[in-house]
């Protein structure tokens, strides 16, 4: 997950953390500052309370992103995000990237250690102001991420309070038309389908789960993992071609 600071994305993990163990629960940090409130690399597991399982579903959390050069996120420490070769609770340094040399560097990732989809989360009220240094910086990662052929998603977070009728009755998110504006702006300013965008709302001040907005949330998530399926899918057939270059040198 990347996203400016306080766009919400720990506290995305933390509601589909509440939705699986079935009560509100935080987990990872979350808030709003000035700037990132986490400042490490973590990989959450989400764990399902009624089954005792886990379902195979890992949400990584990333530093939040900043306009200033050397604070916040450091764009080139996304590719290697990506390829898997930041570890869990890798300590990010806004003003240096991760390399080789660096302590508990995955030298080798498998597979599991890499990035399958990459979801970018933003402010709903803050979609149309986002400046242009951001706006710049969101599109360059959308490039690196692209040259990493791995798919990418945008949620939109804090409908509730972009929206009056949204917040009296969550199930008005798709009929509200200053959502559907937003998701039209973000879809343009990062360049990405809007079917791509997905609102949801986070669990921020509640106590107890809520039906509508676990189906949002939800949603959200089915969403992801359908286009991690498609990275696995083009991965499989590179193989596969791989393979059969292999049998016709033969």
């Amino acid at each position: 997950m990347i996203g400016p600071v306080g766009a919400g994305k720990s506290s995305f993990f933390n509601s589909v953390n509440s939705i699986f163990r079935g009560h509100v629960a935080t987990q990872a940090v979350a808030g709003s500052d000035a700037t990132s409130v986490t400042t490490r690399y973590r990989t959450y597991t989400v764990k399902d309370e009624k089954c005792g399982k886990s379902p195979s579903l890992i949400l990584c959390d990333s530093m939040g992103l900043e306009e200033k050069a050397g604070t916040g996120l450091d764009v080139e420490d996304v590719p290697k995000i990506l390829d898997g070769h930041v570890p869990d609770r890798y300590q990010f340094n806004p003003t240096a990237s991760i390399q080789p040399s660096t302590s508990r560097y995955l030298s080798s990732p498998s597979l599991k250690d890499k990035i399958h989809c990459v979801v970018f989360v933003l402010d709903a009220c803050k979609v149309s102001i986002l400046s242009d240094k951001m706006e710049e910086k969101l599109r360059q990662l959308r490039l690196k991420i692209r040259q990493h052929d791995v798919p990418q998603l945008v949620l939109i977070t804090k409908v509730d309070e972009l929206c009056r009728t949204v917040a009296e009755d969550i199930k008005n998110v798709y009929t509200s038309r200053a959502v559907e504006k937003q998701i039209h702006t973000a879809a343009a300013r990062l360049g990405i389908p809007v079917s791509c965008v997905l609102p949801v709302k986070n669990y921020s001040f509640e106590l107890e789960l809520d039906d509508e907005t676990d189906i949002l949330i939800l949603h959200a998530v089915q969403q992801i993992l359908r286009m991690a399926d498609l990275y696995f899918d083009d991965i499989l057939v590179e193989n596969e071609e791989n393979t059969n270059k292999d049998v016709q040198l033969l």
